[in-house]
């Protein structure tokens, strides 16, 4: 037995569907939550740490707290050691 599905079933979803798409903004640094600012700030200190070591281990840096990372949300390596 077929299913049948009257005339305009499915219009509903596809409308409310595209107004979801249409009402997400992005997001800033001031909206994320705690947890992905944390995240964030994490993974650039992991890997400042890493890119340091492997890149410009002979130059002198004192990697910021984990705190300065979660404040900034951005790399913390000097100009000199982005290559």
């Amino acid at each position: 037995m077929k299913a049948y599905y009257p005339p305009g079933a499915f219009a509903g979803a596809f409308v409310l569907s595209a107004f979801l798409l249409v009402w997400v903004e992005p997001v800033t640094a001031d909206e994320i939550s705690d947890m992905e600012r944390d995240a964030i700030a994490l993974e650039h200190y992991l890997q400042d740490k890493s890119d340091h070591e492997e890149y410009c281990p002979s130059l002198s840096w004192t990697q910021p707290s984990l705190e300065v990372y979660k404040e900034k949300l951005t790399s913390q390596l000097p100009e000199e050691c982005k290559g």
